[in-house]
């Protein structure tokens, strides 16, 4: 008897059309052996189709009417046929199930689509890259898209703070050349602080931002991220799709790629509407861009000097006049340098680093420092007097004074 191997490679070298002669000496057996399993049909192994029972059977119509019940966690109905005499394992009570267990036990969501103009989402995802070190770092990527048109704007920064959340979105709508009427975010801290009576109590920086730029704020639902489903899947995209293989120098050549990143993929079709994003966005009504002083008003930051002159940014130390400890400046990021201000009046410009913890001197940080003994402007002193101070009179005085002498 030859093996099932054997009869496996005889089959198939006959599907491929070969003779019984060229088989039987490819395979080194009889040409006769060839025929006999090419004429003869392809048995049913004795085993295939057998049932074995199973300890499970007899509880069957019991499983079953708790199933109908919307009852599929099977401790629970472990421990209920347990107590009616079942005594296998729940192994193969979980096999069973398994079977009639939905995919996912929710509510269906209805699909919500907005009107050119109406809405945007945004979100910030949590993204990972490796340095030449092979070190994993975490950098946040804040995400906006639009309702309507599907248009994104992407951008990666060091925190997701009140600050760069309100600088980030000034971006995204001047990326977008308008302000949608409504911005949709879940509930983070930057943006609620908690509800009232069911009213949202707004972040108060975040609330006159708001006021400024002129868009309505809406929270989604609790524990319903799919309310926001669109930036919910854009985040997800950037991390499978934007992220996996791209190198980059820093965080602002990581930025810069972003954007292109989003100008190609929204010059595509879009596979959920069908249209370019890019050219829907052109004929949103979106509302126009506030005043660029109200925009630049977001893109400032304060921060206090400390003792030895420096400003902390992004976890990087600047160097300041020491003049400036103890006093709050104004800083903004221009055209990759961190500009810092005293009111309007400019104090210093550094070059941006991004490699957290380091340092950044400036030229002549403490000079003049030794001299006035560390004091930019000298303290109040109260001021000593002569209070015995004597008269002076002209001499004609004296000389008049001594001839009346003489003619007495």
């Amino acid at each position: 008897m030859i093996r099932s191997g054997t009869i496996i490679m005889i089959r198939e070298k006959i599907s491929q059309g070969k003779t019984d002669y060229a088989i039987g000496k490819e395979l080194n057996i009889s040409k006769n052996t060839v025929k006999k399993y090419r004429d003869s049909p392809v048995s049913q192994h004795a085993l295939k189709g057998s049932k074995r029972p199973s300890k499970l059977d007899p509880f069957k119509p019991e499983i079953g009417m708790l199933l109908n019940r919307g009852i599929y966690n099977c401790q629970v109905i472990f421990e209920h046929i347990k107590e009616q005499g079942y005594t296998g394992k729940i192994t193969i009570l979980k096999d069973y199930v398994k079977q009639f267990r939905p995919a996912k036990i929710a509510p269906a969501a209805r699909r919500y689509e907005s009107l050119p103009g109406q809405q945007a989402q945004m979100d910030w995802g949590i993204c990972s890259y490796i340095d030449e070190n092979r070190i994993t770092h975490k950098v946040p990527a804040f995400a906006m898209i639009m309702g309507s048109s599907r248009a994104k704007y992407i951008e990666f920064t060091k925190r997701c703070d009140i600050y760069s959340l309100m600088r980030c979105m000034v971006n995204a709508f001047e990326y977008f050349g308008g302000v949608p009427k409504v911005v949709l975010t879940d509930r983070m801290k930057t943006v609620l602080i908690g509800m009232e009576a069911g009213n949202p109590l707004w972040n108060k920086r975040f609330e006159e931002f708001a006021a400024d730029i002129g868009f309505i704020p809406k929270v989604c639902r609790p524990r319903r991220p799919q309310t926001k489903g669109k930036v919910e899947r854009l985040v997800e995209y950037v991390k499978d799709n934007f992220l996996p293989g791209r190198q980059f120098k820093d965080i602002d050549d990581l930025n810069h790629q972003a954007l292109e990143w989003c100008t190609r993929v929204d010059s595509k079709p879009h596979g959920t509407t069908g249209d370019i994003p890019l050219k829907a966005l052109s004929e949103e009504p979106l509302l126009n861009l506030p005043a660029k002083e109200i925009l630049y008003k977001y893109r400032w930051e304060a921060r206090k000097v400390t003792i030895d002159g420096f400003i902390s940014y992004d976890g990087i130390r600047y160097g300041v006049p020491w003049q400036f400890s103890r006093k709050e400046v104004r800083v903004r990021v221009l055209q990759d340098n961190l500009e810092i201000y005293d009111g309007e009046v400019l104090i210093t410009s550094h070059k941006l680093e991004y490699t957290s913890g380091k340092i950044k001197w400036l030229k002549g940080q403490y000079q003049g420092l030794t001299e006035k003994n560390g004091y930019a402007i000298y303290p109040p002193y109260a001021r000593q007097i002569n209070i015995c101070a004597v008269e002076t009179r002209p001499l004609h005085i004296y000389d008049a004074v001594m001839g009346v002498i003489q003619n007495a």
